[in-house]
């Protein structure tokens, strides 16, 4: 008796797909960095709104140890910078390390204190949670800084005489916070689409300045070493007038 199955297809190499039969499900790649984390600045009436979740965010991603009091008149600002990233070699003891409250209202002065400057902009990062709530995962602030202001008093000191001429023009931006995850100082910092490194950039594009500065503390290691994976530069001590500038601090440059 002659069988009317259908003809079997030819068998095929191991990982050579069958004519006909369609190919086995791809693996889905999940979004890139850039399309899970929203960057968005804040209007100053929004930062009002939200200074409870960004005092949460400051206990979150920085540390809790003490840091070192400053006895500058401008130390707001300098003793700001760099924070999510880790404490101060010089720190005190451990048992006069502030609470978690005390170290967030502190944040929250400055950052109240900042927000009064011309030109200031808060950047915040934003993801969805898996609940659909828009979750803030980061932030970054700063402002320009000019040749007649107070502030300059702390950057006379450090700056080569080649980038004197960008404070009047507002070329200078002083970046004073960026708050990240552990996460962001320690993957990928090298990489365009690291949070950190997009923070910054977005701040000095949405302001047409030149060169972002920052000043950190030269025990702080972790933060400088930070700040040069996520392409800061710090000025050689040959570039600087020497004769003016503290021993306590060292300058970075993004440009």
């Amino acid at each position: 008796m002659t069988s009317n199955s259908p003809d079997r297809p030819a068998t095929a190499h191991p990982g050579t797909p069958v004519r006909g039969r369609p190919h086995p499900p791809r693996h889905r790649q999940g979004p890139s960095p850039e399309e899970g984390e929203l960057l968005r600045p804040l209007s100053r009436r929004q930062i009002a709104d939200r200074m409870a979740e960004l005092g949460e965010l400051y206990t979150q991603t920085t540390p809790s140890g003490p840091r070192k009091p400053r006895t500058s008149n401008h130390s707001a600002l300098w003793d700001t910078s760099a924070r999510g990233y880790a404490s101060n070699s010089s720190a005190l003891s451990d048992s006069s390390a502030p609470s978690a409250q005390a170290r967030s209202a502190a944040f929250l002065r400055r950052l109240a204190d900042h927000m009064r400057r011309p030109g200031f902009e808060l950047l915040v990062a934003e993801t969805t949670g898996p609940s659909g709530a828009t979750v803030l995962t980061a932030c970054a602030y700063g402002f320009p800084v000019l040749g007649d202001d107070a502030w300059w008093q702390e950057l006379d000191g450090y700056l080569p005489a080649n980038l004197l001429g960008l404070a009047a023009p507002g070329g200078l931006f002083v970046i004073g916070d960026i708050l990240v995850e552990r996460r962001v100082r320690t993957q990928d910092q090298s990489r365009e689409w690291n949070l950190a490194r997009r923070l910054q950039k977005r701040l000095l594009s949405d302001h047409t300045a030149a060169v972002g500065v920052m000043l950190v503390d030269r025990g702080d290691s972790d933060t400088f070493e930070a700040l040069l994976s996520w392409g800061w530069r710090c000025l050689p001590a040959a570039g600087v007038r020497g004769a003016s500038r503290p021993a306590d601090r060292r300058l970075l440059v993004l440009r």
